[in-house]
């Protein structure tokens, strides 16, 4: 009796494992590839190991991008829609924003996000986008250099990154000839 109930069991955690998996790759696969400037933070966690902070120039969007305006104490976790273009150094920029989803123009990445809040005022809204985060090999040391992340957009709206780049290197070679 016990059996009969393991293998459907069994079979539900796989499928569910295998469709995470599909789901990732095909996002990866099919996405539209963007380049975006990145600003790195160290931290080291016992828990899950080293990583890096990334925070983009994309992610503090003025509030003077944003249509309809917003104000600059937006509640925290309200969902952002911001529209990215290329500019002419091939990085992304932010276009405009809204609370509101809408249609990018043809030229346009739409990107999903949410607010965040801030101690200090400006005019910008704080975003995130589920990207800041890099996990990368343990012991590695702070990287140093100007890094660019290209991520990969999927019909979603929900970017995923795809590789880290430390002057032009990918982060894993540029960090081996870092080591002495």
């Amino acid at each position: 009796m016990k059996l009969k109930l393991l293998i459907p069991v069994l079979a539900l955690q796989t499928a569910w494992l295998l469709g995470t998996v599909i789901a990732q790759e095909y996002a990866l696969a099919h996405g539209k590839i963007i380049l975006l400037e990145a600003r790195r933070v160290d931290p080291r966690d016992v828990l899950r190991g080293d990583y890096l902070i990334l925070n983009y120039t994309i992610s503090d969007v003025p509030t003077n991008r944003f249509s309809p305006p917003v104000a600059k104490d937006l509640p925290y976790g309200t969902k952002i829609f911001v529209a990215l273009t290329a500019e002419t150094n091939r990085f992304y920029e932010v276009a405009r924003a809204s609370t509101n989803e809408f249609t990018p123009s043809v030229n346009e990445i739409l990107l999903c996000g949410r607010s965040e809040e801030r101690w200090w005022s400006t005019n910008s809204i704080h975003v995130t986008y589920g990207i800041e985060n890099y996990y990368v090999a343990e012991d590695t040391d702070n990287p140093i250099g100007k890094l660019t992340v290209q991520a990969v957009v999927p019909a979603s709206g929900h970017p995923k990154i795809k590789e880290v780049f430390v002057d032009g290197k990918p982060y894993a070679e540029a960090m081996k000839n870092e080591t002495p």
